[in-house]
């Protein structure tokens, strides 16, 4: 991989791997596996039906995580930011992190201040505000 080619995820450069990647927040990787959860003790004839070590300390990792608990919520974060065009990493770092201010969205994201975004301060301000409003009525 050339110099100029190096991942970087500051400037979006993921790697090809990436490129077509659905990326989640810890929220709906929590809703995916309680539903797993659900269905394997379900369909268990032992009711002490143990999971992986693994699948519990994801479970709980991203349950410990998750900014938003309410599916509806989840619903209307993904809406929200995928309305400003954002790259699913930065919509899932937007997602996880939820920034308060300005600052710390550029800082955790970069990129949102490409010059060919669009997004100026009040604009990304709005974008906070709106997640910040989902949060409070969750």
């Amino acid at each position: 991989m050339a110099a100029e080619d190096e991942e970087n995820a500051a400037e979006l450069k993921l790697g090809d791997e990436f490129l077509k990647a659905k990326c989640l927040m810890n929220c709906e990787v929590a809703m995916i596996l309680e539903h797993r959860l659900e269905q394997a003790q379900q369909l268990s004839d032992d009711p002490m039906n143990q999971m992986s070590q693994v699948f519990e300390k994801s479970l709980h990792y991203v349950k410990r995580f998750s900014r938003y608990k309410n599916p509806d919520a989840v619903r209307q974060v993904r809406e929200v930011l995928s309305r400003y065009q954002l790259a699913e990493f930065e919509l899932c770092v937007l997602g996880n992190m939820c920034p308060e201010t300005v600052e710390e969205a550029v800082a955790l994201v970069p990129t949102l201040k490409d010059k060919s975004r669009g997004l100026d301060d009040e604009a990304i301000e709005k974008m906070l505000n709106e997640l910040a409003l989902i949060k409070k009525f969750e």
